[in-house]
């Protein structure tokens, strides 16, 4: 990743890197293929830049400690805090949440996702997501989809926003084409009440449930989410879109981290530009007969790459058990289900 200085040689630097060699090739023929991935966990993150400077301070968690934890990158080379469990104090980013905001949490659930996983998020969401907040859930369905009723406590309201249902793409799975509206319609109702109740915005996919504290540590004016499988790879081999034909191309030498569009966030501005270039790229791309390779994940790295993001969050906020072990993830804040891409969403 281009923000990463680079690591000082360590000694026997070609015996190390014919053993990893060695283990990679062992792990094909043991397991095939998918053990590669998981190599990534040896690779060592490199050291925050900002680690000699004065305490970084966030609005919304106080004084920042980045150096606390040498073993994982805790900051951006363009001064963004990555948020880690320990490099923040919980009890003084809870004195700095009550600053009279509204946050909004805005999730997609339509076909059988409405029935199999909504409630079960708004439950998690009630015992973990910004408690103490006035916090208004978006959920966003079609036609006339029964929301589940969940208690809410104090400060906390749900409204349903209803979308039409569009053209589908015969060739897509049901899932492709809900991720190929949803930024238009995140961006259309950012423009109406929405944006008008709301300060700050989470924007979380529903097939995931909290499963710890998630507070005002995550909230600024723009939030991007590190993905789990790849926030130790380098940049040569993140998943971008490498088709320079699609909006959301991006060269060899582009990009700093791999960011997921499961979780995204920041303010009513940031969020109105994020989504409007992402659908503008995303419509673009259809009506060129293009697919970018994460769909309006694609679009969403390219916009964090021109548009940096003010703070991201380390993917203890956002975990899958598929991805194995980690030392560094001590506390996942959200979890995914396992995964059902033949569920249909619409």
């Amino acid at each position: 990743m281009s923000c990463r200085p680079p690591l000082p040689p360590p000694q026997g630097l070609e015996e190390n890197l014919l053993i990893l060699f060695a283990l990679g090739l062992l792990g094909l023929l043991l397991h095939g293929l998918p053990v590669v991935r998981h190599l990534g966990v040896l690779t060592p993150m490199g050291l925050c830049p900002l680690a000699r400077m004065p305490l970084l301070r966030d609005n919304f968690t106080g004084p920042l400690h980045p150096w606390a934890w040498p073993e994982v990158l805790t900051c951006t080379c363009w001064g963004a805090p990555i948020i880690w469990d320990g490099t923040f104090d919980p009890d003084v980013a809870q004195q700095e949440a009550v600053q009279n905001l509204t946050i909004g949490l805005t999730v997609f659930a339509v076909g059988r996702y409405l029935e199999k996983y909504l409630a079960h998020f708004l439950e998690t969401a009630e015992q973990h997501f910004m408690v103490g907040q006035r916090v208004v859930y978006y959920v966003f369905t079609e036609g006339s989809a029964a929301v589940p009723r969940v208690r809410l406590g104090p400060g906390r309201r749900l409204r349903e926003e209803r979308e039409e249902r569009e053209e589908r793409v015969a060739r897509w799975r049901p899932w492709q084409n809900v991720s190929m509206v949803r930024m238009r319609a995140l961006h259309a109702a950012l423009g109406g009440r929405l944006g008008r109740e709301a300060r700050f915005l989470r924007c979380v996919d529903v097939d995931q449930h909290f499963s710890g504290t998630f507070g005002s540590e995550a909230l600024a004016e723009s939030v991007a989410q590190l993905l789990g499988w790849h926030y130790r790879w380098r940049r040569r081999l993140l998943p971008f879109e490498r088709d320079a034909r699609s909006a959301a191309a991006l060269d060899p030498s582009e990009g700093d981290f791999c960011y997921q569009a499961a979780v995204f966030g920041g303010s009513v501005a940031a969020l109105r530009q994020l989504t409007v270039y992402c659908a503008r790229g995303l419509r673009r791309d259809r009506a060129r007969g293009l697919e970018a390779r994460w769909h309006d994940e694609s679009h969403l790295n390219k916009s964090f790459w021109l548009q940096k993001p003010a703070k991201l969050l380390s993917p203890e906020f956002c975990w899958s058990s598929d991805v194995g072990r980690r030392a560094e993830i001590r506390r996942p804040q959200l979890l995914w289900a396992p995964k059902e891409y033949a569920l249909p969403r619409g």
